[in-house]
């Protein structure tokens, strides 16, 4: 299935008509079907959220020639398949040009085109557009191990090789924790050749771009830089394998809470 690693954080549990995100709302019958559009036409992923916490990863396939009905892919587990069937809403999100985009389908049914089990819901009459760019950042587990190999040119070497530990990510940067001494970052450089390595992914090439610097004292003493770091030009590809580790990740953490895992 091709998709868009929202980021897919949990649904805004907030009213819709809530005074703080209302402004945000988009419900023009020719608004809604354009973005509806837009979506399908970036493979975006998108997190299916239903009862008690359930959720799976989706795409939205078509919207009908009318424009009154959305074909979603199906999960393929049997069990989480009936119980979106039975669900009675579905709340869709998902991030398209790096801006929180969700919405709510009702009245859901199983269809089959081209031998696979896809879900049928008619169009909804509103969607929530937040402007808010960048705004989840997810908290990386220190289990995962993940992080960003840096070459670029050292203090004492004309070219080094820095690996830094992952803090946190979003779909618009990360931030890393890396020595103090292997390389002098400036607020505003670009970094060129970057890989950043998540648990269960190949490696993603990438450009990063210095946003902040700050210095942390770990519990032995030694001191470490944090470094905020925006993506620059980030590729379809890479975003959406983004988007999949933060989705996949954030669900694995609210499950834990729960006391599921």
């Amino acid at each position: 299935m091709t998709m868009n690693a929202e980021n897919t954080p949990a649904p805004i549990d907030a009213e819709i008509h809530d005074d703080t995100i209302a402004k945000f709302v988009l419900s023009g019958r020719r608004q809604v079907r354009q973005l509806l559009q837009e979506i399908i036409d970036h493979h975006a992923l998108i997190g299916g959220h239903f009862g008690n916490g359930g959720s799976f990863l989706t795409a939205l396939l078509e919207l009908s020639d009318d424009e009154d009905t959305l074909t979603l892919d199906a999960s393929p587990d049997a069990a989480t398949h009936r119980r979106v069937l039975s669900a009675p809403k579905l709340v869709c999100v998902t991030q398209l040009d790096r801006i929180r985009i969700q919405f709510v389908l009702r009245d859901l049914e199983e269809g089959h085109e081209d031998g696979r089990t896809v879900i049928y819901a008619p169009v909804p009459d509103e969607i929530l557009r937040l402007q808010r760019r960048d705004a989840f950042r997810l908290p990386v587990p220190l289990s995962h191990a993940a992080t960003c190999v840096i070459r670029t040119k050292g203090v004492a070497e004309p070219t080094v090789e820095v690996v830094g530990r992952l803090l946190d990510i979003s779909v618009g940067g990360i931030a890393l924790q890396v020595p103090t001494d292997i390389v002098e970052f400036v607020i505003g450089s670009q970094l060129e050749t970057c890989q950043l390595r998540l648990p269960n992914l190949d490696p993603i090439p990438l450009q990063l771009r210095v946003c902040n610097i700050s210095r942390q004292e770990q519990r032995s003493g030694a001191q470490m830089l944090r470094i905020g770091l925006s993506f620059a030009d980030l590729p379809r590809s890479a975003e959406n394998a983004i988007q999949r580790y933060i989705f996949n990740t954030e669900r694995e953490r609210n499950a834990r809470e729960r006391g599921g895992l």
